[in-house]
C-alpha cells in the first residue's frame, strides 16, 4: 500500500513538472548529453542558490517544513557511512531513480564535495517525465555525516543532513534531518511525498548493507 501510494504521489508530482517544464529542465526525454546537465546544474546553482539556507522571507509565497527520520542498520558506522553517502547506490532502491551525473569531485580540507544531478524517470499519462535534481553534497567521513543540498522542479530546494550513530552490538542509527523548501500551495505535498521517498530508499538501503 505504501508503495502504491508513493506512485500515485509521484504521479501527481510529474503533472506538476508537466505544467512546469516549459520553462525548466524537466520534460519526456532522456536525450540530454551530461555537458548538457551541468550547465543545467551550474545555472540551478547560480539563479537559485540552493546552497542558501535562509528561510522563506514572510510574503514571499514559499514556506518551509523540516522533518526528522531514523533507521537501524546491523552493520558497522563506518561501512554503513560508505554506502549511504554514495547516490549511486541509491539507484535501484528509489524506483524511479534511473542514474547520477557527477559534475565534480573534489576534497577541501577533511570535507569531500560532489556537484551531481540525480535523474528520475517517472511514468505519467503513457509517456515518461524526467524530472532532474540538481545537489552537491559536503561529506564529513571523520565525523559521520554528510550534508546534501538540492534544486528540482517546480523550484523545490532541499537541505539534508545525515547522521551516523554508532549503537551497541555493532549496529549503525542513520537520522536524516531533512528540510524542504517550496511554494506555500506545495509544501505540504513536498514534505510528505519527500519524507515517503526517503523512508523507501532507507528501507531499501538497510537490506542492501545488511545482505
Amino acid at each position: 500500500m505504501k508503495q502504491l501510494l508513493r506512485v500515485v504521489a509521484v504521479q501527481v508530482f510529474a503533472a506538476t513538472l508537466v505544467l512546469t517544464a516549459v520553462s525548466g529542465p524537466a520534460r519526456a526525454e532522456t536525450t540530454d548529453t551530461d555537458a548538457a546537465i551541468a550547465l543545467e546544474w551550474q545555472t540551478a546553482w547560480d539563479t537559485h542558490k540552493f546552497y542558501d539556507t535562509t528561510p522563506p522571507a514572510p510574503g514571499s509565497g514559499r514556506s518551509r517544513a523540516t522533518r526528522s527520520i531514523s533507521i537501524d542498520i546491523d552493520a558497522p558506522a563506518k561501512r554503513v557511512f560508505t554506502a549511504y553517502s554514495n547516490i549511486n547506490n541509491h539507484i535501484g532502491k528509489n524506483p524511479f531513480l534511473k542514474r547520477v551525473v557527477t559534475h565534480k569531485d573534489w576534497c577541501r580540507g577533511d570535507t569531500r564535495y560532489i556537484n551531481l544531478t540525480a535523474i528520475e524517470e517517472i511514468p505519467y499519462e503513457g509517456t515518461v517525465v524526467v524530472s532532474k535534481t540538481h545537489a552537491q553534497q559536503r561529506l564529513h567521513e571523520d565525523d559521520l555525516y554528510y550534508e546534501t543540498d538540492t534544486w528540482s522542479l517546480p523550484d523545490v530546494v532541499t537541505h539534508q543532513k545525515i547522521v551516523f550513530t554508532r549503537l551497541n552490538g555493532g549496529k549503525t542509527r542513520v537520522t536524516e534531518l531533512l528540510t524542504f523548501d517550496a511554494d506555500a500551495t506545495l509544501i505540504d505535498f513536498v514534505a510528505t511525498n519527500g519524507v515517503a521517498s526517503h523512508q523507501q530508499t532507507q528501507a531499501a538501503l538497510k537490506q542492501a548493507i545488511e545482505s
